[in-house]
């Protein structure tokens, strides 16, 4: 949908009334529904319930709010929104720590027209529009640096017609990853046939990913075409594959090398153009190693191997997919909370989470229903008091990295980072600075510092290499 055609509403929150007036007409010649305030006369949660589903919220955001950054209040409260700080004071800082916080952008008002900044708001509403079409119930939420960089892996691997193999725990979401790729790649417009290889035995199993012909066996009053017919053109997802008994694997072995099927009681095979996505809760190479496996299937499947870490491992990504929940159940049981208590957090962020992100869900649904308060409590996520552990013995929240990663003003005399940034400064000249602050820290140790800045060793190498050839820059200690 083209903006200009878009009812997605932006609200636009600054305290020069006059700015926010000239940009407000402006966006809404491109043909958005603007709410333009002033901070702080009115009440922002007021505003955007009442504005609610708005899309994006912009204007001078770098103030404090209920004691708190108010980027990291929105991000908790509204988490589909978008955020977009169009500050008149930048600083390092506040670059930094509002793009860590989830902002979309950190724009400097000097440094565009009224036209320009309504050009990126028309950008960023465009594309949080086409990425809504395109997600499912229960997209993909995350934000762990390994998450990201899986998800680059499986965005170039969509683009191809590579088998996929998809590892990690049940519940952590192997099958939003594996439509996720097929959404994004040449074949969307394609079936996406899925069968569940642990739901069936063996020999109906068989029939339904070969199929078969009338009179193959007993039982077989006419044809029935398998699932890779059916996906024939498209994408066939083998869902927990690692549970398909032994026999069948050769079998299944055939058809990927020879691209062509053989119906049971069939004279003759069919040929097929089938990608194939892969999923399974087990370590294939355990269990090519234990003898469960085939060792030439695992190979020929093996092509594009992506592994989802366990939700417990991805402290970043629980808060989000908290905020998800909360926001999704308290809506369709037309309730509202204030957030989690202390108690609950701490429950919530310290637990083990066999179950991963389906245990999650569940356990915000249930206490969603349950709750009698404004908040959350962790009362509220039990159904069986005894099993709800005591208060005093829970670990404290687990220690998150800090948003404020520059020095102090006082820690050296040459600091930056809490000098106002003049106008023009961009966000590529932030990050350069910042990749050269993380290297320092972790002398030079470019492998570490991609760690940190959540970045991949190729990534890091080229935006240095682009410094050198931009800059001049000649080492690492700029």
């Amino acid at each position: 949908m083209a903006a200009g055609e878009s009812l997605i509403k932006i609200v636009l929150w600054d305290s020069d009334t006059q700015f926010a007036t000239a940009l407000s007409q402006i966006l809404v010649e491109a043909g958005l529904r603007v709410t333009a305030t002033a901070l702080p006369s009115l009440d922002l949660d007021r505003v955007l319930a009442t504005e609610a589903p708005a899309a994006l919220l912009m204007g001078e955001l770098d103030c404090d709010f209920k004691g708190d950054s108010l980027i990291l209040y929105l991000r908790r409260t509204y988490p589909d929104l978008a955020i977009l700080p169009v500050v008149a004071r930048p600083t390092v800082d506040g670059a930094v720590t509002a793009i860590r916080a989830g902002a979309v952008d950190y724009l400097l008002k000097k440094s565009f027209s009224f036209e320009e900044l309504a050009a990126k708001v028309v950008e960023i509403v465009k594309h949080r529009s086409h990425v809504s079409e395109q997600d499912c119930k229960g997209e993909l939420l995350f934000g762990d640096p390994r998450m990201v960089r899986m998800m680059r892996l499986a965005q170039k691997a969509a683009a191809s017609r590579a088998t996929v193999l998809i590892q990690g725990e049940s519940g952590t979401g192997k099958e939003l990853l594996a439509r996720f790729i097929q959404k994004q790649s040449p074949r969307a417009a394609k079936p996406m046939v899925a069968i569940n290889c642990a739901a069936l035995p063996e020999n109906l199993l068989e029939s339904e990913l070969f199929g078969f012909e009338k009179g193959a066996f007993t039982g077989a009053l006419q044809r029935k075409i398998g699932k890779f017919e059916q996906a024939d053109g498209g994408t066939l997802l083998l869902d927990e594959l690692g549970e398909m008994a032994f026999p069948l694997q050769s079998k299944l072995l055939r058809v990927l090398q020879e691209g062509e099927v053989d119906r049971l009681g069939g004279r003759q095979p069919v040929p097929i153009d089938v990608r194939i996505i892969a999923t399974t809760n087990r370590d294939l190479q355990q269990e090519v190693e234990a003898g469960n496996f085939r060792q030439d299937l695992y190979f020929r499947l093996n092509v594009i191997p992506l592994t989802i870490p366990p939700l417990r491992d991805r402290l970043q990504d629980i808060e989000l997919l908290l905020e998800r929940f909360i926001n999704q159940y308290s809506q369709l049981n037309n309730r509202r909370f204030q957030g989690l208590s202390d108690g609950a957090r701490r429950f919530l962020l310290n637990h083990n989470y066999p179950g991963n992100v389906r245990e999650l869900e569940n356990m915000v649904e249930r206490a969603v229903v349950l709750a009698d308060g404004p908040c959350l409590e962790l009362e509220d996520f039990f159904i069986d008091p005894e099993k709800m552990p005591d208060l005093e013995q829970l670990p404290p929240l687990p220690v998150k990295a800090s948003v404020d990663i520059g020095e102090s003003a006082t820690s050296s005399p040459g600091s930056m980072t809490n000098l106002p940034l003049p106008a023009g400064t961009t966000l590529a000249e932030v990050e350069r600075y910042m990749i050269y602050k993380t290297l320092r820290e972790v002398d030079s140790n470019r492998t570490h510092a991609a760690a940190q800045l959540g970045i991949s060793i190729r990534t890091l190498r080229n935006k240095l290499k682009e410094y050198r050839e931009k800059y001049g820059d000649s080492g690492e200690n700029q």
